[in-house]
């Protein structure tokens, strides 16, 4: 997983940091986030959210959750919405659901939560289980509805996408869908894109995870279905494997002032990118990736840059 906190000590002193220097501040209050239309109905999204797993889950099972808070906080109050959280995810989906509550937020969340009674693409489902998963997870967010109810790991989607399907029918969800962070999967998530009606999928892709763009992201757009992304910032630790390089200089063309947005930016540059969720537990990282969405995305000629940048990086230490 990546380990920002890592990166920033071994980046202290160097050009370009992940510090919230006054000019980065002033860029983020000047800019507008990004936002992109839900294929299946138009509305549109802010493109940089929050995930909860990895750190967030780690603090989630704190007593104290007041970072958590303030993450919050940083994300609502510069108009990011999207949170993606999954009962598997330790107590994150519990802490969150009252966290939101209790700041009085909700109606400034776009809440997408998982289903999944069948383990990791294996099992088989049992419908009663999926249904009080769903419920419990209802309960958690305190609110009538959520707006995202996804199919975790692919787990028995014929059976789990249509208990999810029964929710929005039932007014409790208003998107469904399903994910996979795993390339054995893909073949199987193509199917499911071609053969059930989604209104998202959610996949890991990054600057040096790059598999999705083969068939997954085409098939994406061609199915109208929109892509929330995970893991926008590497399997193999993009944060370390950068170091104390510098950022490079071509990144002020695309208005990227970190190395963390110059990743986000690099993913919201491919068209079917719908949000990205990168799970952290600090405010000064939220408003850092909250501005990957702002000011102008990569050009073709310019993702190309990023990927030669990246794949010349070498690989992260202890691997």
């Amino acid at each position: 997983m990546v380990n920002r906190r890592d990166f920033l000590a071994t980046a202290a002193g160097v050009g370009a940091t992940l510090s919230l220097t006054p000019r980065l501040l002033s860029a983020l209050a000047q800019g507008q986030l990004l936002q992109r239309a839900i294929p299946s109905t138009g509305e549109k999204l802010p493109v940089i959210g929050l995930g909860s797993s990895a750190t967030f889950s780690s603090v989630a099972r704190t007593e104290d959750v007041t970072a958590l808070r303030e993450v919050f906080k940083a994300m609502t109050d510069r108009g990011a919405s999207v949170f993606d959280t999954a009962p598997s995810y330790g107590a994150s989906e519990e802490v969150a659901g009252k966290l939101v509550n209790d700041m009085g937020i909700t109606k400034k969340m776009f809440w997408a939560t998982k289903v999944n009674v069948a383990g990791r693409g294996t099992g088989t489902a049992d419908p009663a289980a999926a249904r009080a998963q769903i419920e419990t997870s209802l309960a958690r967010y305190k609110q009538p509805k959520v707006d995202l109810m996804q199919v975790h790991n692919m787990g028995d989607p014929a059976t789990q996408l249509a208990v999810a399907r029964e929710f929005k029918k039932a007014g409790k969800v208003r998107y469904v869908g399903i994910t996979t962070t795993s390339d054995s999967q893909y073949g199987q998530l193509e199917q499911v894109m071609r053969n059930e009606p989604l209104d998202f999928i959610g996949i890991d892709y990054a600057a040096d995870n790059r598999g999705v763009e083969e068939k997954i992201l085409p098939l994406a757009i061609e199915k109208k279905i929109a892509v929330l992304v995970y893991a926008p910032f590497g399997r193999t630790s993009l944060f370390r494997r950068a170091g104390t390089t510098p950022l490079p200089e071509f990144a002020k063309e695309f208005d990227a002032t970190t190395y963390a947005q110059l990743f986000l930016k690099f993913i919201l540059a491919h068209p079917a990118v719908t949000a990205i969720t990168p799970a952290t537990s600090q405010a000064k990282n939220m408003i850092d990736n909250i501005g990957g969405g702002i000011g102008r995305i990569p050009t073709a000629a310019q993702r190309e840059q990023i990927i030669k940048f990246v794949d010349a990086l070498p690989p992260a230490p202890g691997r």
